[in-house]
């Protein structure tokens, strides 16, 4: 079958591999509905994450069932589901306690940029639909894999609630899937921060209030002056950067909540800053898993949209222009027919 490999910095490739087989018992096949490319497969591919030979790319994955192991007891082949990009057998004492990507039996899923995908720990990391869904869903339950269910954890790591402010520091994917989360956890304002007019225009659409394009300590300042000097009860960081870390931190009000989703790449943590300031951090790999049930309903329901962060849309035969593009910035996140 073709597949997406990378093979060094800028070197992406969609070329023949084998068929995913049946591993261990507790393994399923399925056949893809449709992959997508994440912003962050984008750190490999720029070169600012190592790697170890060709790489087989795409965490993000829902599809049908068509085969399964001899242990595996929840899903069996004819459903429709949809995983975790962090496996996790979601019965260890971390999966019980809600942080499944932290399981004790933890694996990163991988080489789901391709038509057919081995899930390992199948009953713990699927989640089966009662039917199968209509075609116009795929994109959204795409989402819930990773993006939907990340934006969703830095709001809830930031403590969104009722009533309260949050801000979003980032306009990719996930910081959009921020922006809708929040909104759907109560939020009575959400600023957005965004250079970009197609992604401000989506965030609007999602729920944000406001936007606000400066960065740095000038995006700091104008949220001061947007909250009345106070700073926001929540910040959903969503990119991952020292620059972006510390906005988020600055944007906080003493006894606010940080969520931290974007992946570190050289970002420190001063501990006297923190200390003194009396802002709280959680963040890390989402437990997708945990939340995966209550988003696949919002979307079966069609309360939710968030397939409309996919912007551009492409065969997998040319995932190597979904990379180009993403990288460039001229597409939010490019879904591949498979």
């Amino acid at each position: 079958m073709l597949a997406t490999v990378l093979h060094g910095k800028g070197d992406i490739r969609c070329e023949e591999v084998a068929e995913p087989k049946i591993e261990r018992p507790t393994d399923a096949i399925i056949k893809l509905s449709a992959s997508c490319v994440c912003g962050s497969d984008l750190w490999p591919y720029r070169g600012l994450q190592p790697t170890s030979g060709p790489a087989h790319m795409g965490h993000e994955y829902c599809g049908v069932v068509v085969e399964v192991g001899d242990a595996v007891k929840t899903v069996k082949p004819g459903q429709f589901v949809v995983g975790s990009f962090c496996i996790s057998d979601n019965t260890c004492p971390h999966c019980r306690f809600g942080f499944q990507s932290s399981c004790e039996q933890r694996e990163f899923m991988s080489g789901a940029q391709a038509p057919y995908a081995r899930i390992p720990l199948a009953d713990g990391t699927l989640v089966a639909t009662a039917e199968l869904p209509s075609d116009d869903l795929i994109p959204s339950l795409l989402a819930a894999s990773d993006v939907l269910g990340t934006g969703w954890y830095a709001a809830d790591a930031a403590g969104v609630q009722e009533g309260s402010t949050a801000v979003v520091v980032g306009d990719g994917a996930v910081g959009l899937m921020g922006v809708l989360s929040a909104k759907q956890m109560g939020a009575s304002r959400i600023i957005a921060m965004s250079r970009h007019k197609s992604r401000q225009d989506l965030a609007l659409e999602f729920g944000a209030t406001d936007i606000v394009s400066e960065r740095g300590d000038e995006g700091v300042a104008r949220i001061k002056e947007l909250t009345n000097g106070v700073g926001a009860e929540s910040v959903l960081e969503c990119v991952g950067t020292q620059e972006s870390m510390t906005q988020a931190m600055n944007c906080a009000r003493p006894g606010g909540k940080i969520g931290f989703v974007g992946v570190p790449h050289g970002v420190q943590i001063d501990g006297q800053n923190l200390f003194f300031q009396q802002k709280s951090l959680l963040g890390g790999p989402a437990p997708v898993r945990r939340y995966l049930p209550y988003l696949i309903d919002l979307v079966l329901d069609r309360k939710i949209d968030p397939g409309k962060v996919f912007d551009l849309e492409l065969p997998l035969s040319d995932v190597a222009e979904g990379y180009r593009a993403m990288d460039e910035r001229r597409a939010i996140k490019a879904l591949l027919r498979v």
